[in-house]
């Protein structure tokens, strides 16, 4: 049975596909599964890095994978609002409505 491709084989493989083995054997494939971190501090410190550059279209991917790595709503939600004062209010207010977008998607 084949493995289903990843997002990003799926989103660039036609155009990119040394991106996308980098992507997905590097970083996904080696770098987050190095042990002297969890995937849980990883997504923490991946949330913030996202949230200080102002990289909503990645935030959106990793506010997901790091709820699965079992960091809860609340806590992304303290970390964004922690940021705001050590990345600048605009990076949380984007930040903020990326995770409002995520969390409660019916609410406008």
């Amino acid at each position: 049975m084949s493995k289903e491709p990843s997002g990003t084989k799926r989103k660039f493989g036609d155009l990119a596909p040394k991106f996308v083995e980098l992507t997905d054997e590097v970083l996904f494939g080696d770098v987050w599964e190095r042990p002297e971190l969890s995937k849980r501090d990883r997504s923490l410190v991946t949330v913030a890095a996202l949230v200080a550059l102002n990289r909503p279209e990645q935030l959106r991917f990793h506010l997901a994978r790091a709820l699965a790595n079992e960091v809860t709503q609340e806590e992304l939600v303290e970390v964004i609002t922690h940021l705001a004062f050590y990345s600048g209010w605009p990076c949380a207010v984007t930040a903020m409505g990326v995770a409002k977008e995520q969390f409660l998607p019916s609410h406008p």
